[in-house]
């Protein structure tokens, strides 16, 4: 099998950084992924270059926090710039204009791929994407041109999942057709929802993080293989999911070269760096 062309949408080298994870962080390894201990000891940088390397990973995008900034994230982008990247979260939606002032600053600094919110982890699961508390981020990621990535589909730790149903997103797109949205995390048990929506809606995305490609529901793959192969973008969330695991799995995919290669690389080009060289 040959070595394929791949961006890797969501990597994180945070979790090292604390000493003690979250009950919820060692409950979602241990009974979602089964994974192992080593999940959240520090990383090497050149360990990861070389699994990027190995299976073909051009550039990589590392999460990254507003209210706690990742110094392994941040070092890492700084030492290669041409294959990581960031994406941003922690923007304090209740008092968000001193948040969005600092979303801005990070942005004219360092390359970010993407804002990221996750609707189920903050304000108790009690706000759906389409409230308007989200609207002066969704008018800064407009403005300024930078994508948005919303958790979409139940979330594996046991936090309310419903405001995390993709069908928030149709208000959304509906009011903000400038705004470059994508679903992350896939969208389960709701994937024909978010199928549907990307018919619909020329802005919108959906990223496959945290999910290994062999678990992808058909009616995804015949999507991607008929009226979506530009809209789906692949992820690892790595080392929840190694990238040596999920490439070759998206490799044995019944996908047409093309298709895979959008999957792959392409889609994600496109939607997050595409202009990138010019500047």
């Amino acid at each position: 099998m040959s070595t394929p062309r791949v961006i890797d949408c969501l990597v994180n080298v945070h979790f090292g950084e604390t000493e003690k994870q979250p009950t919820w962080m060692v409950k979602v390894r241990d009974d979602y992924f089964k994974g192992p201990d080593s999940m959240f000891a520090p990383v090497d940088l050149s360990a990861l270059i070389d699994e990027m390397d190995e299976h073909g990973v051009q550039k990589a995008v590392l999460m990254d926090n507003l209210a706690k900034p990742s110094v392994t994230a941040r070092k890492f982008v700084e030492a290669k710039p041409d294959r990581f990247a960031l994406a941003i979260g922690g923007v304090n939606l209740l008092r968000p204009m001193p948040a969005l002032r600092e979303l801005n600053a990070v942005v004219n600094d360092l390359p970010v791929a993407y804002a990221v919110v996750g609707p189920s982890f903050w304000g108790d699961g009690m706000y759906p994407p389409s409230d308007a508390v989200y609207y002066p981020l969704y008018t800064k990621c407009a403005d300024i041109g930078l994508p948005l990535c919303v958790n979409t589909g139940l979330p594996g730790p046991p936090i309310p999942g419903e405001v995390q149903n993709p069908i928030h997103l149709d208000r959304v797109c509906v009011r903000f057709p400038e705004l470059k949205l994508c679903m992350i995390h896939g969208a389960d048990p709701w994937w024909d929802v978010a199928i549907r929506l990307l018919i619909k809606y020329s802005n919108l995305r959906l990223m496959t993080s945290a999910w290994s490609p062999k678990r992808l529901p058909d009616s995804l793959l015949h999507y991607m293989r008929t009226r979506g192969p530009d809209k789906v973008i692949y992820a690892s969330d790595w080392p929840v999911l190694k990238m040596r695991r999920v490439i070759p799995e998206a490799q044995a995919l019944d996908l047409p070269a093309d298709v895979l290669e959008k999957y792959l690389y392409t889609n994600a080009h496109t939607f997050f760096f595409e202009g990138d060289e010019e500047h």
